[in-house]
């Protein structure tokens, strides 16, 4: 029962990470339908396209903020109402600026989640269920934006207003996720930590680990004090976090540029530079998506018994001979598409497995619970930045440079990261978050 509870609020909370899916993708089948109601511009158009990532860089920025002041609970139904209205006021708005200004505070709500669901999760969950747990936000993400893209198949068949319900149908996830919050505790630690309620604390523990729950409380209260707690004061900054700051910092910007947001965002482009047709091009993106869903559903299911190391060990291989095999299809002087589209569908299997699962655990796993809001604010902003910036030079990298050595860069990057991940990244699976904390502080 205590298993099951456990394994219930994980699942409410990484709800989050579906919405964030769904909202990041259905701008894809509605921006043609937004371009022509408003008449707008290439200038217009793109700012219509990178308003919501500009609100995720913010709203990463600011996660940490509301999840330490007022608690990880009531930041999620922040989460949940900007989600809410934000598909409410795009479905609705008949003024092109009140349309971004919805579509940024969408952004801010998948920021905010990137931040505040990933903490919750690990927060509440047994250590040898952690990895399984956490995984569930990305295996939602996955999830939302292969619904997403499925919803804007049905709905576009609608008409010329069927864009307005591509976007208003966030609505119902939203108001489903805001109600079952109300049935999901806050965070044990932050309870203890940041409003010393022992008893409410040990409450909710005593439902995670109905055995060894006092023994857990006192892990928790040693830990602060030897790391010599200050709520939330404690500077992410100072000497004794450096480590897991640089392996935040360091494992988000790796994540990026393998080059996944340039797939994801421009696939349809990267099969058409192949030599694809337009419908065989989109169909290969379908593809994709459900290549990245099978391949997030394995990796959340053996995450906790391989280990978060190995998992990225075996990503790092397989991502360098996949891009490579890109890279040199793009170097022939006819590029076979069917053999570019087998090795990018390689290429989502291995990040799937490995830096796509692992990221959102292992950056909540690596700071104590003092700093865990702020160095989950770090990663993630270092995570969303990084996306803005190789979304924004991919078009003009492989225009200039051409898709074989666009793809090498990315190739070259992934043989850094296996060197980072052979000789840096700790193992975390099966360890207390105490454990954890106290061996990145040596």
């Amino acid at each position: 029962m205590t298993k099951n509870t456990v394994i219930a609020w994980s699942f409410v909370v990484a709800l989050g990470g579906f919405l964030f899916g769904f909202d990041t993708a259905v701008i894809s089948g509605a921006e043609k339908a937004v371009q022509e109601y408003w008449s707008l511009s290439a200038l217009e158009h793109g700012v219509t396209m990178a308003i919501a990532l500009l609100g995720t860089v913010a709203g990463a920025l600011m996660g940490a903020y509301p999840s330490d002041r007022f608690g990880r609970k009531r930041t999620l139904f922040f989460i949940a109402a900007l989600y809410f209205f934000s598909a409410l006021g795009t479905a609705l708005a008949h003024d092109w600026y009140l349309f971004i200004l919805f579509r940024f505070l969408g952004g801010i709500g998948v920021g905010v989640s990137s931040v505040t669901a990933p903490i919750y999760i690990s927060e509440i969950s047994p250590a040898d269920k952690r990895g399984r747990l956490v995984g569930l936000f990305q295996f939602n993400v996955v999830l939302g934006i292969l619904v997403s893209y499925l919803s804007n198949y049905l709905i576009g068949q609608g008409g010329e207003s069927a864009w307005r319900w591509m976007l208003g149908v966030q609505a119902i996830p939203a108001l489903v996720f805001y109600i079952l919050i109300h049935f999901v505790p806050e965070s044990p630690r932050w309870l203890l930590l940041y409003r010393n309620n022992r008893d409410e604390a040990l409450r909710i523990l005593k439902k995670v680990n109905p055995i060894h729950y006092v023994a857990e409380l006192e892990s928790i209260l040693a830990s602060a004090k030897a790391m010599g707690n200050g709520g939330a004061s404690s500077s992410l900054f100072s000497k004794k976090y450096r480590f897991p700051v640089f392996l935040a910092i360091l494992f988000a910007v790796f994540n990026q540029v393998s080059g996944i947001n340039a797939i994801i965002y421009y696939a349809p482009r990267v099969f058409e530079m192949a030599g694809l047709g337009a419908q065989s091009s989109l169909l290969s993106t379908v593809g994709i998506g459900l290549v990245n869903f099978t391949f997030t559903l394995i990796a959340i299911n053996v995450i906790d018994k391989v280990g978060r190391r190995k998992l990225m060990l075996i990503g790092s291989v397989g991502l360098i001979a996949a891009l490579a095999m890109v890279s040199h299809s793009f170097y022939a002087e006819n590029p076979n598409g069917l053999a570019v589209t087998a090795y990018l569908m390689i290429y989502i299997a291995f990040f799937a497995f490995s830096q796509g699962a692992v990221i959102w655990v292992f950056i909540s796993e690596i700071f104590p619970t003092e700093v865990r809001a702020k160095g989950q604010t770090l990663g993630s902003l270092t995570h969303w930045v990084m996306a803005a910036i190789i979304t924004f030079v991919f078009p003009m990298l492989s225009s200039s440079l051409g898709g074989g050595t666009t793809f090498l860069i990315f190739t070259g990057c992934m043989i850094l990261q296996l060197l980072f991940v052979w000789k840096l990244m700790p193992e975390t699976k099966g360890k207390s978050l105490e454990q954890i904390g106290g061996t990145m502080m040596h």
